[in-house]
């Protein structure tokens, strides 16, 4: 395998995302080591083929020296949050993804660092019914007005990754990335995506249950563990030198059916469930065509959003008296 005897860096190994990639990359992997970037949060994860280091990814110096000596690498990082901080404070994704981003590709470069993942997010397509492809894209639409600021952010930085491997050779793939979900994530309603703050209020036996928007929007949402997988086989096939992929469930998953699963596995009936439609949601119905990924890498989820939400909910449980995030 590519990945054998290589050493991975990974930018936001202490979020949900990097948590999963760092595990799966330690269950599947065994002759791959992890240099893994943190800052705020202190690492959860130990193991002897972990090598975390605290930097900046917005300083260029600090960038340039977590990446020496690295093969490939994952760029993890991001400032995000869920429908509240995307429509109350939406400047806050701006500027940090931005600098971020551009001072790691460029970092990348200098340290001749071979492969790059960046996991963007599948809010850059304009608006669109039903499910669309990679190549539909249409860069003369602006996405929905939701996520018009990250949206924009996201596509910039899919041109950077395409001009450093049009420029130099850096081979670059870029991941247009569903909802994902799943243990290690922030679980806090005033801050979450959707699936994580139904389930602590789910887990925290609200009653009457308080949902935000109405139980018909549909999201394509992935189990971290699918999505961990899908980055670690591309990350691997070394003949992909640059290419563009959406990873979802190809699934639609309503907001309803979320919070009948979080309900059923946290054991919690509450005698009402409100839908408050006059909360912050962003668009309807979005889902990603992921017969690209299938075709060329061969993967598709193993876990069924039903599944994914059990794992997630029986981890919670499990870890909520020390998971503060």
């Amino acid at each position: 395998m590519y990945l054998d005897n290589k050493l991975v860096f990974l930018a936001g190994a202490t979020g949900s995302v990097g948590a999963a990639i760092t595990e799966y990359i330690l269950s599947n992997y065994p002759k791959t080591k992890i240099r893994a970037v943190y800052r705020h949060i202190k690492p959860f994860i130990n193991h002897n083929r972990i090598e975390y280091v605290n930097g900046d990814l917005r300083i260029s110096d600090d960038c340039r020296r977590m990446v020496k000596g690295c093969d490939c690498a994952i760029m993890a990082a991001s400032h995000s949050g869920g429908s509240k901080i995307m429509t109350s404070e939406p400047w806050r994704f701006i500027n940090d993804n931005i600098i971020m981003n551009s001072q790691m590709l460029e970092a990348f470069y200098f340290e001749n660092v071979k492969r790059v993942i960046y996991i963007g997010t599948a809010t850059v397509y304009q608006e669109f019914e039903g499910y669309i492809r990679e190549d539909e894209i249409d860069m003369n639409k602006n996405p929905h007005s939701a996520y018009f600021g990250v949206a924009w952010i996201s596509r910039f930085i899919e041109k950077l990754c395409q001009f450093w491997h049009d420029k130099t050779g850096m081979e670059t793939i870029i991941v247009r990335a569903a909802n994902i979900f799943g243990p290690y994530a922030n679980f806090s309603p005033e801050r979450s995506y959707f699936i994580p703050a139904i389930i602590k209020k789910a887990t925290d036996k609200m009653d009457p249950f308080e949902v935000w928007g109405s139980p018909d929007v549909t999201r394509d949402v992935i189990y971290c563990e699918d999505f961990a997988k899908a980055i670690l086989m591309m990350l691997d096939n070394k003949n992909i030198k640059f290419e563009i992929f959406n990873i979802g469930s190809g699934l639609k998953t309503t907001v309803g059916e979320v919070v009948n699963w979080a309900l059923k596995y946290a054991g919690h009936k509450p005698s009402k469930i409100n839908y408050d439609l006059s909360k912050p949601t962003t668009i309807k119905f979005r889902a990603l065509d992921i017969s690209k990924i299938r075709k060329i890498i061969g993967w598709q989820p193993q876990n069924t959003i039903e599944a994914g939400i059990k794992k997630t909910v029986e981890w919670y449980i499990k870890n909520k008296d020390n998971w503060k995030k």
